[in-house]
């Protein structure tokens, strides 16, 4: 049974720091990315990581405050988020699509997960 499940959202002050995780069943080929969808816009690709190579990409309107790992024995795949600012409220969304990264885009994501809610705010 094919599943994604994301987890680590939550409420945070700007500045603070997240770390989101998303477990994927059933996916052991494919590689994960990570969406972002605010009210009333359309999803925003984030990042993706590989399955095999590792390699990984980044959309470059995040600046470096944005870093994609995996555990592979745990069939996890993590997003660490630094640096929140408000406008970084938003669902965010885990991924896959088979074996490597096709730069963020959203059409090549063969199973997406529910999301997680982060929201930024004083």
């Amino acid at each position: 049974q094919v599943q994604l499940v994301e987890s680590g959202g939550g409420l945070v002050q700007p500045g603070g720091s997240l770390r989101l995780s998303c477990e994927a069943f059933g996916l052991d080929d494919y590689a994960i990315g990570w969406f972002r969808q605010a009210p009333g816009k359309e999803h925003e690709a984030v990042s993706c990581i590989s399955r095999y190579t590792g390699s990984t990409w980044y959309a470059d309107s995040m600046k470096g405050r944005f870093t994609i790992s995996r555990d592979n024995a745990k069939n996890t795949v993590y997003l660490q988020i630094d640096s929140l600012r408000p406008e970084d409220t938003a669902v965010y969304y885990c991924a896959a699509e088979r074996l490597s990264c096709s730069s963020g885009s959203f059409y090549a994501m063969e199973y997406w997960g529910r999301g997680t809610q982060v929201t930024v705010s004083s």
